[in-house]
């Protein structure tokens, strides 16, 4: 069973340049929250390519190791999570809009820790998403510069 996250930003650009800003994996680690992200293979395109993301909080963290299940630019990107601590998916996706896009990013994850995780998941999610639209304020900071 899988847990949903979500949270979205509306950016004043056109699809493209919105689908090129949230899918340079490397410039993510300019907006996401705690984490630092790289593609691993396939330059982190195409259904395939893999990407990794390591999130830590000074010297606690770990490695989410991703691979690009659904690629339709520029408006939808799937990953699977293939971590321990991270499973399931997350997608990011982008339409158009009168200003610009709306970007958003889902996760559907498996919890850690079985019965245990998803019993505690409505605790936890409430943080989870403030984390996400966090970071998707900074991405609009970015992408304002």
């Amino acid at each position: 069973m899988s847990c949903h996250a979500e949270a979205a930003i509306d950016l004043p650009l056109d699809p493209q340049a919105a689908w090129d800003a949230v899918m340079d994996w490397n410039g993510q680690s300019a907006w996401m929250l705690f984490t630092r992200v790289w593609s691993t293979d396939n330059d982190g395109q195409g259904v395939g390519g893999g990407v990794a993301a390591r999130t830590s909080v000074g010297p606690l963290g770990f490695t989410d190791d991703m691979v690009i299940t659904h690629w339709d630019p520029p408006h939808e990107c799937t990953v699977k999570h293939l971590g321990t601590i991270v499973r399931g998916t997350g997608t990011f996706a982008v339409r158009p809009t009168t200003g610009g896009s709306t970007f958003t990013w889902s996760e559907d994850v498996i919890p850690p820790l079985g019965a245990l995780g998803r019993i505690s998941w409505p605790l936890v999610r409430p943080a989870f998403e403030l984390m996400m639209r966090i970071s998707l304020k900074r991405l609009a900071a970015v992408v304002a510069r």
